[in-house]
């Protein structure tokens, strides 16, 4: 029986720089900032199998 190693070095995402835009809206003349942070990332799934 054969036993790997492997080392992964991995990085999901960060998101993003959110979005700039401002609320409009027909009766607030001035709204004001809606847009959103960019999120958390992403996420990464792993998945073995014995069957390789």
């Amino acid at each position: 029986m054969f036993i790997d190693r492997i080392k992964v070095y991995v990085e999901a995402g960060d998101g993003g720089n959110g979005c700039v835009s401002f609320r409009r809206e027909k009766y607030v003349p001035r709204g004001g900032p809606n847009g959103g942070n960019g999120g958390k990332g992403g996420d990464i799934v792993i998945i073995a199998s014995s069957d390789l």
